[in-house]
């Protein structure tokens, strides 16, 4: 288990699972299951087949922790072979049905709670209250319909912006984990998508729902029990306490805030007028469209004309997750550099290529990666498996929704079996990369050494549209000029970016002012 950082500009909502997360009441729970299971059992006269066994921890874990009271005891009961009609919700506590056994046990609890001692975890609160003074929204779920007492219990009744409980998820008919519909429900009273947010859970039922709703990051908190139960349901980190979780300190701008490029023109080139610059640039989203098959993606003859034009002046480099070959081809132009695969792999003018040594050890894995997901996911419509030589995408833009869980499902489980690899999310495509410490920030500034003195002492200039293109907008932050392609995908997003662009046509425009500045005129606008 390690520290995790939670980056605002990605993830704006962060939803909490309550027992084992926020509040110390899994042992109360798991208490109240054992009594009322044990005594169930002791009652019930033997029949063929039937697994008398008293209730354990394994148990808990393996069949109730996190679900439903009625999922909870019609689970564990089949799995000991014991048939139970499943009744109404007006039976009595301590019926012989799923929804009796369940009041009894809530009855168990309840008594329980009361003699409970602190209830709420202490690393809690400085983490939500340093999630809201960076803006990021707070929610809690529980399967439990106890939860708003518990918090209540522990004082925390105030503390979230959102409660989805029990009680809510009966009356809304939501099915319960590992179903996401109940952490959905409480992005949407966030007002956020579930890309946008980031699930905490105990339970590996809990792990696998965030994971099936699409959400940004799943975070798997293991404060008793060992991770890799929760690494194996598909949580993209382990902490061991909410302490391990840090905020990443970010500028206080959104998107909607930047200054948009063209009106900032004359502050752009007061910046850059006088200076030698060295320009990079994202290809898709920002040079090229985004395409619904990304095989279609290209950039406008405009557009190529323009980074001509700005290569005769200064450097001008391309810096893309596309496989090298794959982003040369699609630009076209012999007299810039090329920065393939994240960063790992370059090509300097005139075709000379050199590839970062961090990516090779990951090379065997990734074939074998490729040979996997290519023959699990051929029957899923619509998934496309795209190998390249630093890292293996799965696009998923055409895939139907109740099958993309699936899918993001495949590609968790072989990355994380494969040591060398990790699982990167980008917009609607999942990737394996290799796990290392490597990001666009560090490759742009691997591009410009390489560079040499055809970068040394310039102003930094760099366009990206997506949440991969931050880290090289901090990058350059201090010492250079970062420009963002707004995208309606993406929100209104933190950013690092200085200045913003609608959309890849309007940065050509930008860059074409860029020529004039550079070629020593003043702007081709009119």
């Amino acid at each position: 288990m390690v520290a995790t950082g939670l980056d605002p500009r990605r993830h704006r909502g962060v939803v909490f699972d309550v027992d084992g997360v926020i509040t110390n009441t899994a042992a109360v729970h798991a208490a109240a299951w054992k009594r009322m299971f044990d005594d169930y059992v002791a009652e019930r006269p033997p029949a063929p087949g039937e697994d008398h066994r008293p209730f354990s921890n394994e148990d808990y874990v393996d069949h109730v922790d996190g679900k439903r009271r009625i999922d909870g005891v019609r689970d564990f009961l089949n799995s000991r072979g014991i048939s139970l009609p499943l009744g109404g919700a007006d039976d009595v506590a301590g019926a012989h049905t799923a929804h009796g056994l369940g009041k009894l046990k809530d009855r168990y609890f309840t008594d329980s709670l009361a003699s409970s001692g602190t209830l709420l975890f202490e690393d809690v609160v400085p983490l939500v209250e340093a999630l809201r003074e960076h803006g990021v929204r707070t929610a809690v779920v529980s399967a439990s319909r106890n939860c708003r007492a518990v918090l209540s219990r522990a004082g925390a009744e105030q503390l979230f912006d959102v409660l989805v409980d029990g009680v809510l998820a009966d009356d809304l008919g939501l099915p319960g984990k590992p179903d996401p519909a109940i952490f959905l429900k409480a992005a949407r009273r966030l007002d956020l998508p579930a890309s946008a947010c980031v699930v905490v859970e105990d339970a590996s039922v809990g792990v696998r729902a965030g994971r099936r709703g699409e959400f940004g990051r799943v975070i798997g908190i293991a404060r008793f029990g060992p991770p890799n139960r929760l690494v194996r349901a598909g949580a993209d980190v382990v902490v061991s306490t909410l302490a391990d979780i840090t905020v990443t300190t970010t500028p206080d701008r959104r998107l909607s805030e930047v200054g948009d490029a063209h009106r900032c023109w004359d502050e752009i080139a007061q910046r850059l007028r006088g200076r030698r610059v060295v320009l990079v640039l994202d290809f898709d989203g920002t040079l090229s469209p985004i395409c619904d098959d990304p095989a279609g993606a290209d950039m406008s003859p405009r557009t190529r004309d323009v980074l001509q034009r700005l290569s005769r002046s200064i450097p001008v480099a391309v810096l893309s997750g596309r496989d090298l070959q794959d982003v040369r081809h699609r630009v076209g132009l012999e007299d810039l550099w090329y920065a393939g695969s994240h960063g790992f792999e370059l090509a300097a003018p005139g075709g000379e290529t050199a590839a970062h040594g961090l990516g090779e050890p990951a090379s065997a894995d990734l074939d074998e990666a490729e040979r996997l997901l290519g023959a699990e996911l051929r029957e899923v419509p619509g998934a496309e498996v795209d190998r390249k030589r630093f890292a293996l995408a799965v696009h998923y833009r055409h895939v139907e929704p109740g099958l993309i869980g699936d899918v993001l499902s495949a590609v968790d489980r072989v990355g994380r079996s494969r040591p060398t690899l990790r699982v990167a999310h980008g917009r609607q495509v999942v990737e394996l990369v290799p796990d290392v410490e490597w990001n666009k920030g560090w490759a742009l500034r691997w591009l410009l050494k390489r560079m040499g003195p055809a970068s040394a002492g310039a102003v930094p200039v760099f366009a990206g549209d997506d949440y991969t293109d931050e880290n090289a907008l901090h990058e350059i932050h201090h010492d250079g000029v970062g420009v963002v392609v707004r995208s309606a995908e993406h929100g209104d997003r933190l950013t690092w970016a200085h200045y913003a662009v609608n959309d890849p046509c309007s940065l050509t425009e930008l860059l074409a002012h860029l020529a004039s500045l550079a070629e020593g005129g003043n702007s081709d606008r009119s």
